[in-house]
């Protein structure tokens, strides 16, 4: 369980295969205060340190077939950063929202706008036969891991504004048009959904 706070970013430095797995090798400060068998979140998703070398502050993650046909972590490449954030504690606030860390979908995003000072992203995804895959204005949902409020909420489209300080210490900076994000919709919503679906049937 995660709370979409990011705590920091991760330098992918090191990609590779293993049959239809990928392990990631990456480089963050956070390194030294990890555990093997650790969950933590990478843009959202959350993966198992699978191995730590503090002497070089890196450590591996596998990602499996199903998570990288799923989530925007195949396109990784060497040099990419990514936005991670160790495992709740139960006695620390929920800053965030109540994030699971199984990434629902990805987005395209298909706008980006600088509004004095802040930055608007607008995103894109397919909805199609997709219980709970849905915003409200004012509503949580989680990008690439950071917990974020819903400004603009459509059928299947939405938009987050994001303070210089969330830009400066995800990986938002480096977010442009086009390029694709990793999706987990809230959880209350989805359960919400599905009871609504049951009743129907």
């Amino acid at each position: 369980m995660f709370t979409g706070i990011i705590e920091n970013t991760a330098l992918v430095v090191g990609i590779n295969a293993q049959q239809s797995n990928l392990t990631f090798t990456l480089k963050s400060t956070l390194a030294v205060a990890l555990k093997v068998d650790q969950s933590v979140a990478h843009n959202g998703v959350c993966l198992t340190v699978t191995g730590i070398d503090a002497t070089n502050n890196t450590y591996t993650v596998t990602a499996i077939k199903e998570t990288l046909e799923r989530t925007n972590l195949g396109l990784l490449k060497i040099n990419d950063w990514v936005n991670i954030e160790r495992c709740m504690r139960m006695d620390s606030l929920l800053d965030g929202h109540i994030v699971q860390g199984h990434v629902d979908t990805t987005a395209l995003c298909s706008k980006v706008e600088e509004t004095e000072g802040s930055w608007k992203y607008t995103f894109e995804y397919d909805h199609t036969g997709k219980r709970g895959y849905i915003t409200v204005e004012k509503g949580s949902v989680t990008v690439n891991g950071v917990s974020l409020t819903v400004v603009d909420s459509g059928i299947n489209s939405f938009s987050v504004a994001i303070i210089p300080y969330t830009y400066e210490h995800t990986n938002f900076k480096n977010l442009k048009e086009g390029g694709k994000v990793n999706i987990e919709f809230d959880i209350i919503g989805k359960y919400i959904a599905k009871l609504i679906a049951n009743q129907q049937s």
